[in-house]
């Protein structure tokens, strides 16, 4: 699968990670319908770096389409909101 970091680029990442991603994603939302702040942002953080931890980064001049975008680092709680599916920000 590639994801997409808005703001840093892609990075190829295997599905047998989507489990333990989805958890994150799980308590960022819960933190998001809470309106927990300081939660969101420390959950949000730690999405991102496991992303990139577990991930392949591909060259910047890849043209590879993302099958996942999510947002950058410093989104603010409602950018967060907009990109929201059923799902979370991962799906599963």
């Amino acid at each position: 699968m590639i994801v997409r970091i808005m703001g840093e680029g892609q990075v190829r990442l295997a599905d047998g990670h989507l489990t333990e991603l989805n958890k994150l994603d799980d308590e960022l939302l819960a933190e998001m319908e809470n309106g927990d702040g300081p939660g969101f942002r420390r959950t949000l953080h730690a999405l991102l770096t496991r992303v990139r931890d577990l991930g392949e980064p591909l060259p910047d001049e890849s043209l590879e389409p993302s099958e996942l975008i999510l947002p950058s680092p410093d989104a603010t709680l409602e950018e967060v909101r907009e990109l929201l599916s059923d799902d979370g920000l991962i799906p599963g």
